[in-house]
């Protein structure tokens, strides 16, 4: 369920092809983020899934993987 969710919102916010999206890929490097993609990730996910990402832990959040875990470990 996370997992779907969170690519749902990459294709759309990066215009990234769904099938290119592993828990392995890294959100910068394999689909192209750039800083202002990211809090706009953030702040979708935020939205979405009704949780609070907290700003010390951005820097954790490196690939898909990571945010499915971190979102994972908040319900």
């Amino acid at each position: 369920m996370i997992l779907e969710k969170v690519k749902e919102i990459l294709v759309e916010e990066l215009d990234v092809e769904e099938d290119s999206i592993t828990l392995e890929s890294k959100i910068k490097e394999d689909l192209g983020a750039d800083s202002l993609d990211l809090f706009e990730l953030i702040n979708r996910l935020e939205d979405e899934l009704n949780v609070i990402i907290e700003e010390d832990d951005y820097g954790k959040l490196i690939t898909v993987g990571d945010i499915v875990n971190y979102l994972t470990d908040k319900e």
